[in-house]
């Protein structure tokens, strides 16, 4: 019966799980798409004389810019580095005091630390490689706000 319900719970969270989120997700997006359409419509039956593309714009959410992506990046890269070097931290504070099962603390640690040292190598690789597109998207958000 323990083996029946171990299972149970390894399909529901790795199959259930991220179906459900997944349709969620596009389920939120649909609806948003036709709150849009039904807001343009309307606003086309009320005042026909209506910019249809500057209505469009203003109501499309603005996308992350490339300097905020990549700040996001390195944000995830202190998390991650700095909750490894907890655990490893933790890890040999028990291992001092005589507990057992530090391996998983260390693991752990290590795979955290290594992630976060790649998010911020792809953070620093991301910001000499796009230097100029993100002056550009910052020149043109200057020209765009002065208008």
């Amino acid at each position: 019966m323990q083996d029946v319900t171990s299972i149970i719970i390894v399909l529901g969270t790795a199959v259930v799980l991220p179906i459900t989120l997944f349709y969620l997700n596009l389920k939120s997006k649909m609806e948003s798409e036709r709150n849009k359409k039904e807001i343009i419509l309307s606003a086309l039956e009320k005042n026909a004389s209506i910019d249809i593309e500057e209505l469009v714009r203003k109501m499309n959410a603005p996308r992350k810019l490339l300097k905020e992506k990549l700040l996001q990046k390195f944000q995830w890269g202190l998390s991650a580095s700095l909750l490894g070097v907890i655990f490893i931290f933790i890890a040999m504070c028990n291992g001092y005091f005589g507990g057992d099962s530090i391996h998983i603390l260390v693991l752990s640690g290590a795979m955290f630390l290594a992630i976060g040292v790649a998010f911020m190598i792809s953070y620093g690789v991301g910001k000499k490689m796009l230097a100029k597109e993100i002056e550009s998207e910052e020149m043109y958000l200057r020209l765009m706000n002065k208008q």
